[in-house]
């Protein structure tokens, strides 16, 4: 199965740090678990400038019709939909029947929430394109934790 990596411990969220799942399935030796970050394999640093979507949800970046917008006003599009397919090849590589996702992310979310509506926008770009190709994608809620001390 393929998983956020922050939701591992694994420090790659826009703000350097990592997520905490209360997920006991993930914990299970026996189950092969695959870290992905889609907006690392798209190319894009970690610290990093918040994104969002603007202009719809992740199913409108793939059509076109949205891009994902740093605070900064960087367009990072091409690197979202670029980690999105990434994504896709590991998946269907490793033939991944089931997907966690981190809630809450412009990538993994299934269910972006309007700051100002607090209307459900639908999922981000690497939802988005995994549940097109049919891959079981569940939202995983979780709660960013503090970075650890770096290792050399």
């Amino acid at each position: 199965m393929l998983v956020s990596a922050c939701l591992l411990g694994i420090s790659c969220r826009y703000d350097g740090r990592s997520s905490h799942h209360d997920l006991p399935e993930l914990d299970k030796p026996e189950i092969c678990i695959i870290p992905v970050c889609p907006e690392q394999l798209g190319g894009l640093p970690t610290p990093r400038s918040p994104s969002s979507i603007v202009g719809g949800n992740g199913y409108d970046v793939l059509d076109g019709k949205a891009k994902v917008i740093t605070k900064d006003g960087q367009d990072v599009t091409e690197n979202f939909i670029r980690g999105s397919y990434e994504t896709l090849k590991i998946a269907r590589e490793l033939k991944a029947e089931t997907c966690y996702f981190k809630d809450k992310s412009p990538s993994c979310g299934l269910h972006l929430i309007s700051e100002n509506t607090g209307e459900d926008l639908g999922p981000g770009v690497t939802a988005a394109l995994l549940r097109r190709q049919n891959f079981n994608v569940i939202e995983v809620k979780a709660k960013a934790v503090p970075p650890g001390p770096t290792q050399d």
